[in-house]
């Protein structure tokens, strides 16, 4: 008598890299694919200038140039873009509060912050630039650039305010008129807390907007020290080890920035990352 046996199916193991590893190797698959593309696009005999230097040419032009020639001019833009981060998102913010307490403003406001998005960059900088000026003196920053940061932040801060604040429960809102409740107690009592995730999100990309700003606002002159001046500076000479040296940095300090943000959001509204307070 044949005595039937059930196999027990055993499950499969998905297998997944923590989210370190998979950054790295995101890291090491973009440098070996940048190696590859500087080997094939070598200049020719006779010829010294490469559009694509290599990784080890970089780093040897990084360190040659040291610490200190980034570092003074990364510190000016960076201090341009933290004052027109500032600025840029501080208005933003009480405009689009300001919005669910005088309701017939929603059109003004919106209409300002798509005209902010649409008008360009080059046709507005100069403008910016006539009227507001650059830098005083070496070292110091541009109110250009600054102003720029600041225009490079609004529309995105508007947007997800915005829509933040109008996702609100609708109950607790009526539960604040039922008790008496104004339109600024409502947004002092429900809709900022409903809104946080979204205004942090809109603050967290609006870090790298404000460095590109700051940096587009140096490249229209009237300041001697900064990203952009040095960018200019190397693109003319035809140094591209620096100009990639400094897209690295610039991508570098855009990313930490955006990090910090990213991790000040989850400490002040863990729920927005899906974890409990």
């Amino acid at each position: 008598m044949a005595v039937a046996t059930s196999a027990t199916p055993t499950a499969r193991r998905s297998f997944s890299l923590p989210p370190w590893a998979s950054g790295l190797l995101g890291v090491v698959g973009i440098v070996v694919v940048w190696w590859v593309i500087a080997l094939v696009t070598a200049p020719a005999a006779g010829t010294t200038y490469a559009a694509v230097p290599t990784p080890p040419q970089v780093v040897q032009v990084a360190i040659e140039d040291g610490f200190g020639f980034y570092w003074r001019n990364f510190s000016v833009t960076i201090g341009e873009a933290a004052v027109g981060y500032f600025w840029g998102n501080l208005i933003a913010l009480v405009l689009s509060a300001l919005v669910l307490v005088v309701p017939w403003l929603e059109g003004v406001v919106s209409q300002l912050a798509v005209v902010t998005y649409c008008v360009p960059i080059v046709a507005i900088g100069t403008l910016v630039l006539l009227i507001l000026g650059g830098a005083d003196a070496p070292g110091q920053p541009s109110a250009t650039a600054i102003f720029l940061a600041g225009l490079s932040v609004f529309f995105t801060t508007v947007v997800g305010s915005l829509l933040g604040l109008k996702a609100a429960d609708k109950a607790s809102l009526d539960v604040v008129t039922v008790y008496g409740g104004t339109r600024l107690t409502q947004l002092r009592k429900v809709r900022l807390i409903a809104a946080l995730p979204n205004i942090l999100s809109a603050l967290q990309i609006a870090v790298p907007a404000a460095f590109l700003g700051a940096i587009l606002g140096e490249y229209f002159g009237k300041i001697e020290t900064g990203v952009g001046p040095i960018l200019v500076a190397a693109q003319v000479s035809l140094n591209s080890p620096r100009v990639w040296a400094l897209f690295l940095l610039c991508a570098g300090v855009a990313l930490l920035g955006y990090a910090i943000v990213g991790l000040i959001g989850r400490v002040v509204a863990p729920w927005s990352s899906g974890k409990g307070a």
